[in-house]
């Protein structure tokens, strides 16, 4: 799906083998983590410029899981992002802001999902000991500017600023 082709495949008899492909620069955007990933670390990518050639038509690997973004600008709470994991995997942390339309996380399934990372705990005046748990988040993901690039679709823009790297929808979104 990245377009590559493959030229060359050596084994040295030790365990390793060296692949040479011939690869379109937009196939190689984002490939690099996930060769990391499939290769459990031990993978070596090199790239060079080979020669500029005819576009390959088609698509590069597109994610198949939609998005959660932000229905509310605000801080996030550690609350309402506890209730998020379950959908899927969060780009954001406890108490960074966030705007209508930002992408705050991976959605497990395959369409995109607005929600309320600001959303704070309902409180009353009834206190029963140990019902407040104490809420764990799984640490989140934060992106690279290549890794970002690679996620978006093409609906979705990468903002770039000094202190972050931020995803958002394209236009106006429902809320």
């Amino acid at each position: 799906p990245r377009k590559a082709e493959l030229q060359s495949m050596e084994s040295d008899g030790k365990g390793r083998v060296k692949l040479e492909f011939i690869a379109p620069s937009r196939g190689i955007i984002g490939f690099r983590s996930h060769f990391l990933t499939i290769t459990s670390g031990t993978g070596i990518m090199t790239s060079v410029f080979d020669h500029y050639g005819p576009v390959k038509l088609g698509d590069i690997a597109k994610r198949t899981n939609g998005v959660m973004y932000s229905m509310m600008a605000g801080k996030t709470l550690a609350y309402a992002l506890f209730n998020l994991q379950n959908r899927g995997k969060l780009f954001l942390g406890h108490g960074n802001e966030v705007y209508i339309g930002q992408i705050v996380g991976l959605h497990s399934r395959d369409n995109d999902l607005p929600v309320n990372p600001t959303k704070a705990k309902q409180l009353t005046n009834i206190r029963a000991a140990g019902t407040d748990e104490n809420l764990i988040l799984v640490p989140h993901i934060k992106h690279t500017l290549e890794q970002a690039l690679e996620f978006i679709e093409d609906d979705e823009l990468v903002e770039v600023t000094p202190e972050s790297i931020r995803l958002r929808k394209k236009g106006r979104v429902r809320t």
